[in-house]
């Protein structure tokens, strides 16, 4: 198992990455949003298998050998670069939506999502990252010994990772939540989907032409 100082650093060293804004707290804003918790939580859920996917797969060895074969890679990249510009379209498009439907009837926000499709989208987002699959093939690594080295201890990682990663976007539910009460919700969810397609649209661009 991994040691206290171990995991220690490793989480020192997970937190930019988690409080960097990326699809996860784009899916969390926009459902926490209109009130959806049932789907921000969906979308923890969500986030939280992606990471264990990951983990069991670098502790097999599956990832790792994704990432020595550059083909492969560059087709694993290519897909989740698709899947964020997908999600990021489908945000501008809700955002688009949105905006029509409060000329017609002001004040009234977009319908939430089945619970199960907010974790699908939430799950795909997150695995099909290549930079999410990086963090358990050149970060968690660093801070295991060649004994180690394997799913037990990638699985014990993870759970860190998912430790602090839903603290993290239930903080954000919280704090979202509580905007709401405050200002209209269906203008900040229009705002926020804009602005949160336009950054995966462009994320996934950036990752689709970027070389490895």
């Amino acid at each position: 198992m991994i040691t206290v100082a171990a995991a220690l650093g490793f989480l020192v060293a997970l937190l930019p990455i988690i409080l960097t804004p990326g699809a996860s707290f784009t899916l969390v804003t926009g459902r926490a949003l209109i009130g959806d918790r049932r789907g921000a939580v969906a979308v923890i859920g969500g986030t939280s298998l992606g990471i264990l996917t990951h983990a069991v797969l670098a502790g097999l060895g599956l990832a790792a050998l994704v990432m020595a074969s550059a083909q492969a890679f560059a087709v694993v990249r290519l897909v989740g670069a698709l899947v964020m510009i997908g999600l990021g379209v489908q945000l501008l498009w809700q955002a688009s939506r949105a905006r029509a439907t409060v000329v017609e009837q002001p004040g009234t926000a977009p319908p939430a999502l089945p619970a199960w499709s907010t974790l699908v989208k939430a799950y795909g987002a997150n695995v099909l990252n290549v930079k999410a699959a990086a963090v358990y093939l050149t970060l968690a690594p660093q801070f295991l010994t060649a004994d180690q080295a394997g799913v037990p201890s990638m699985i014990a990682l993870g759970l860190l990772h998912i430790a602090i990663q839903v603290t993290w976007l239930t903080l954000c539910i919280l704090g979202w939540s509580t905007l709401v009460r405050r200002v209209d919700p269906a203008r900040w969810r229009r705002r926020v989907d804009a602005l949160g397609g336009l950054v995966l649209v462009a994320l996934g661009i950036r990752s689709a032409v970027t070389t490895r």
